[in-house]
């Protein structure tokens, strides 16, 4: 299947094989309807929790399987590889869990994550605003502290799971003069007062899943909601957040790459031309090598990185910022050239390689865009040779 063996455990092999297996038999032939009608897959998503696949990354203690991030990475991979809307949503809910897992008291561990774990709760993390995307500093969403409640007031839009999700994570300035330093994160559940959801997004790629507003207007949630029960932790929590979900970005775009360079190759092999399989041209062989090469290069990079996180290696910024840089990259270079290799055909919707092309752009995109990781990886590499 893969040119390297990545020597992954015998666990490990039956997890993909298991997401393999329902992401080609439950989501592959109900792909193309969520990608047009833009459809939230719910029935997926009891599907995966029924398998147990919101309970990796997540403690025994909190009723998750106790697994590392090199499973979470693995089975992303192979949902991507059928429909990367699909694995959008079900990665996101992750992103929402991390901060919690990462700051949050015992207390709201226990409240939030078994729930979280067993699938019956979706989570999302509410950062970007219209003005705060790249710089995620400059959030203008307050959080007010009023008696035994904070008053949130503010909007945050392009929110991955927004409005399906039952669990938020919402970044909110406490003390603006403070600037990142006065960032706070929340536990917000939905249904809370004051608490509403606006426009859903029409998006390029990715459609099966959803892309919300969210919007606080004096909405009141409980001072035990404050992440970590302490404020100022907010911007410190997203970019630790992001070390650990940004390899989850990369193993997408690694699974978008697989399934366009499995298209490609079988369409290849089925395609003739002045008397012959396409195959049979160097030109076309040349790009399949290149495509393998590059997807086998990226999923190296995302492995090692999750391995990185696992082993509780503390300074993986740089690593994770490389991970998801480089193979999203990949991702949109190898599906481009599959609908290349499709020629004509590439370019119609009843072929998939046109939906794997519009579903690896915002790799690039999402959890900082790839200038924001060029800059991260920058300045780790600086720091380490300034000493």
């Amino acid at each position: 299947m893969f040119l390297v063996d990545h020597q992954l455990t015998e666990e490990q092999k039956m997890l993909r094989e298991l997401v393999r297996q329902i992401a080609e038999e439950k989501i592959s032939p109900v792909s193309r309807e969520m990608d047009e009608k833009e459809e939230f897959p719910t029935e997926i998503m009891k599907v995966l929790a029924q398998s147990d696949l919101f309970s990796l990354s997540i403690p025994s203690a909190y009723g998750g399987m106790g697994t590392g991030l090199m499973e979470l990475c693995i089975a992303t991979e192979e949902i991507s590889r059928v429909d990367g809307g699909v694995a959008a949503s079900y990665a996101a809910s992750f992103l929402g869990m991390f901060p919690i897992l990462l700051f949050g008291t015992e207390e709201q561990k226990k409240k939030y994550l078994p729930s979280i774990a067993s699938g019956e709760k979706l989570a999302a993390f509410a950062l970007t605003e219209p003005e705060a995307g790249s710089d995620a500093s400059a959030v203008k969403t307050t959080a007010k502290l009023d008696g035994d409640h904070y008053i949130l007031n503010g909007t945050k839009h392009f929110i991955t799971n927004g409005g399906d999700a039952d669990v938020y994570t919402v970044i909110a300035a406490t003390n603006k003069k403070r600037g990142a330093r006065g960032m706070s994160a929340f536990i917000v559940d939905k249904g809370t007062e004051g608490f509403s959801f606006g426009k859903k997004e029409e998006k390029l790629g990715i459609r099966a899943s959803s892309t919300g507003e969210l919007i606080f207007e004096d909405a009141r949630v409980p001072v035990a909601n404050l992440l970590g029960q302490k404020e100022g932790i907010g911007f410190i929590a997203t970019m630790k957040t992001f070390d650990q979900s940004r390899p989850g970005v990369a193993a997408q775009a690694v699974g978008i790459a697989q399934g366009a360079l499995e298209a490609a190759t079988k369409y290849a092999h089925q395609r003739v031309q002045f008397g012959q399989p396409i195959t049979s041209f160097q030109g076309i062989q040349w790009m399949l090598a290149d495509m393998a090469t590059k997807t086998e290069a990226a999923r190296s990079l995302v492995y090692a990185t999750a391995s990185m996180v696992d082993r509780g290696i503390k300074s993986v910024g740089g690593a994770s910022a490389a991970a998801k840089l480089f193979a999203s990259d990949v991702a949109m270079e190898v599906t481009t050239e599959a609908v290349q290799i499709y020629g004509g055909y590439g370019y119609m919707k009843e072929y998939p390689v046109e939906k794997f092309m519009r579903d690896a752009k915002i790799t690039q995109i999402y959890e900082g865009t790839n200038q924001i990781q060029k800059d991260i990886i920058a300045l780790n590499l600086i720091k380490k040779y300034a000493k």
